[in-house]
């Protein structure tokens, strides 16, 4: 057996090795084994009687924590075992912070050191306060914009237009004795890169990757950006198709407005602000990709987001005043209205993809299935039925000439990249195409 995530083999025993420990203790525990080699093999240690009554010694004595010791013994010779709990508070060997991610151990520093210590206290890093800052730094425009979206909104009541601008924050919970948040300054400040480094949003248009046509920057408060980008965006970079209703002028976009806008809102409320660099907008002729530097919660892929979910804001305070005005939901739907505007815009479902800090959100007028792991029974399936709109199972087994189990495993894979919705069971499954499925063609 190999190293997981909770499992760690040293053939022997080093004091350096508390930081180990430490790491587990710091995230969701684990068990260091110690006379066993990287492949898990029993190498044997000596000594082992005089480590079993040290170890519970020194763990304690330096890391402050219990975690059982046990001494199991083979033909191949003894080795112990260090069973490590995950800690409610912070662990600390010598003043350093060390934590496990997959089967590696890092220690904590900087950025990550301050979320790392404030998730372990119950905080998060828009709640934290900045001295010195009065709400009279605050921009009065911004104010009166949120009373209003927000009374619209059926999110806040009228009173809150007699409210005074410091009753407003603390109903909000953006003040913490008698100081702002970092959350309040990146909502209400005129310039909130004064405290945050690369809090705006950056928009470029792309001929090809490298090749970059024309680009735009959106500064000021949060709910500037907002407003700011989607009008932007709508204006110079989404094309308009128009058309007439009667006398009436009809304006349809290339991409849904309010997919597009959901995704502007979640990038901005749910992004990492550690990082230091905007959220980046690249836009092609045939696809928009938002990026912005985050990552998702544990335990969370990409699947999962696109799907019905808890609502587990990466800066509650942002997304609580987000919420309060409209902007994003409170019970995980926002990205699966976004999916169905998609869908009902005949447009493909967009594609999300999370690695490290990481995060792609990326909408396509038309499907690259080079994009997707399909065979080539499944490439041809979707260009032969596209006109009929649906695939039955038994046609397909009957086309392709396959068993039912490969036809079903082919089918369910094409739902699972949202490219068919499944109705039905067994020989009579239909598989319905999720929309028009405008398909690119291979160059």
């Amino acid at each position: 057996m190999f190293e997981t995530q909770n499992i760690e083999y040293k053939s022997i025993w080093k004091d350096e090795y508390l930081k180990w420990i430490c790491g587990f203790a710091n995230a969701q525990g684990g068990t260091l084994i110690i006379g066993k080699n990287d492949a898990g093999e029993i190498v044997g240690i000596k000594d082992s009687g005089k480590l079993l009554e040290d170890l519970p010694n020194r763990i304690t004595t330096v890391l402050g924590i219990v975690a059982d010791v046990n001494l199991h013994q083979s033909g191949q010779g003894d080795y112990i075992e260090i069973v490590v709990e995950p800690q409610p508070n912070p662990v600390n060997y010598k003043g350093e912070y060390h934590y496990r991610s997959g089967s590696t151990k890092q220690e904590l520093k900087g950025a990550a050191l301050d979320k790392f210590l404030l998730q372990k206290y119950g905080r998060k890093w828009d709640s934290v306060t900045v001295p010195n800052i009065p709400v009279s730094e605050l921009k009065q425009e911004t104010f009166e914009f949120f009373r209003k979206k927000g009374i619209k909104s059926k999110r806040l009541d009228d009173d809150v237009l007699t409210e005074s601008n410091e009753l407003l924050l603390e109903n909000l919970q953006l003040t913490e004795n008698n100081y702002l948040k970092r959350a309040a300054l990146l909502l209400f400040h005129p310039k909130p890169e004064k405290f945050v480094t690369g809090a705006y949003v950056k928009i470029g248009y792309f001929e090809t990757d490298s090749d970059l046509i024309f680009q735009d920057e959106i500064h000021g408060n949060l709910f500037e950006q907002v407003e700011k980008t989607i009008d932007l965006l709508f204006t110079k970079y989404i094309k308009a198709i128009i058309s007439y209703e009667g006398i009436y002028r009809v304006e349809t976009y290339e991409y849904p407005k309010e997919a597009i806008r959901e995704a502007i809102h979640n990038a901005i409320a749910h992004r990492d602000y550690t990082g230091g660099m905007p959220i980046q907008i690249s836009v092609y002729k045939d696809k928009i990709m938002i990026w912005n530097y985050g990552e998702l919660p544990n335990g969370w892929n990409t699947e999962y987001l696109l799907a019905k979910h808890s609502s587990q804001p990466h800066n509650p305070d942002i997304a609580n005043a987000f919420f309060r005005i409209g902007y994003i939901e409170s019970w995980g739907r926002g990205m699966d209205k976004m999916k169905n505007q998609c869908i009902e815009a005949n447009i493909p479902v967009p594609t999300i993809s999370a690695k490290g800090h990481d995060f792609w959100i990326v909408f396509r007028k038309e499907i690259d299935l080079s994009a997707f792991n399909l065979n080539d029974r499944q490439l041809n399936s979707l260009k032969f039925y596209k006109e009929t709109g649906e695939i039955l199972a038994s046609e397909y087994m009957k086309r392709y000439n396959v068993s039912e189990r490969t036809a079903r495993y082919d089918l369910s894979k094409l739902a699972d990249y949202n490219l068919v919705i499944k109705q039905g069971e067994k020989k009579q499954t239909k598989y319905i195409f999720a929309h028009k499925l405008p398909i690119k063609q291979k160059d």
